[in-house]
């Protein structure tokens, strides 16, 4: 029984060992955990997870049962800096003066980095996880990419070159079968520091590939950070990138909207304006009797006393008497007064 247990314990392990050149490179040995695919290159204090000493014959070796049962993107980096270097290196996400290695893998696995030409580090990977190496897989079509920029340099050459490697790049990164790689691609392309990202911009208008990646992605690793994060950047883009068309279709409309409300407002303050008119009218009308009223209409068309009596048939003291009832029973002082209430 003791022997099962200690033979389970030990299968649950990691272990992630290789060699640095302990002549070139520093002994310490870091590994990271990549949880921001936009985070793949330089090295960042908040990703790293270990750090371990070579021995004298630069080999080194992380063990232990903490990381994620699922796969997950991971770096081991050597750097030369010296150890304020280090907290400045790793706080901004620069370290030139470094060597690092991305991978794949999960909490059973085992890893080996051995030495390959030349002593050279992290150029090759052996695994019992078959995922391990996808990304050293890109690299290596990255290279014959920037060897192909590279015979002859023109415009014309580079133009043709970035429509070719970009369907090559995404093509590629789908047929490794890895949601993860298609990741690693995917922050390149869209990256807005590359010739790629305009062509990415118009893919993303009509291509179903990304849709079929944010449903890999779903299913294989759905509480993955990654998953998150792209399904986040992917909205974003299509809100930030989308069809131009479409978004001065919406504004047209939008203005075509205001100007319907603003005419449909002023109509309504214009009908409430007259209602109010009409309103008042009636009020102050209901406060005179007939003859007064008579009298108010021939005043409003600014005719004198004497022109009021000669069109009513009365003598002049009588529409003077009319008048004085008219200013107090509306509260008036003056014919002005008298106007101003009825808007004339």
């Amino acid at each position: 029984m003791l022997i099962l247990v200690v033979t389970s314990l030990c299968h649950a392990q990691y272990s992630f060992s290789g060699y640095i050149n302990t002549e070139e490179w520093q002994n310490e040995v870091y590994l990271s955990i990549v949880e921001d695919y936009r985070k793949l290159s330089g090295v960042y204090s908040e990703q790293i997870i270990s750090k371990t000493l070579a021995d004298e014959t630069g080999f080194f070796e992380f063990k232990g049962n903490i990381l994620d049962e699922k796969n997950r993107i991971y770096r081991i980096h050597v750097d030369k800096c010296s150890e304020l270097q280090q907290d400045v290196n790793h706080f901004n996400g620069h370290c030139s003066d470094s060597e690092a290695l991305l991978f794949i893998a999960k909490n059973t696995d085992t890893l080996k980095l051995p030495f390959s030409f030349g002593n050279q580090v992290f150029c090759a990977i052996e695994s019992n996880n078959p995922k391990a190496n996808v990304f050293l897989k890109i690299d290596s079509l990255k290279q014959d990419m920037r060897f192909s920029y590279g015979e002859f340099r023109s415009e014309a050459n580079r133009k043709l070159n970035n429509k070719k490697w970009f369907k090559a790049l995404q093509s590629y990164g789908k047929a490794l079968s890895e949601p993860l790689a298609e990741l690693y691609v995917y922050a390149y392309l869209s990256d807005r520091g590359n010739d790629f990202h305009s062509y990415y911009a118009q893919d993303l208008k009509s291509n179903p590939y990304y849709d079929n990646l944010k449903d890999r992605l779903k299913a294989i690793y759905p509480n993955a950070s990654y998953t998150k994060q792209y399904i986040n950047e992917l909205e974003a883009d299509r809100y930030m990138l989308g069809d131009s068309k479409s978004s001065g279709t919406r504004m047209r409309f939008y203005v075509l909207l205001l100007l319907v409300v603003s005419v449909l407002f002023n109509i309504w303050l214009l009908y409430r304006n007259w209602k109010l008119k009409t309103t008042t009218t009636k009020d102050l009308k209901s406060k005179l009797s007939k003859q007064e009223w008579v009298v108010l209409e021939h005043l409003l068309q600014n005719k004198s006393n004497k022109a009021i009596a000669e069109a009513l048939f009365l003598s002049v003291s009588t529409v003077k008497t009319h008048i004085h009832n008219i200013f107090k029973k509306l509260n008036a002082q003056s014919r002005e007064d008298v106007k101003s209430l009825f808007n004339r």
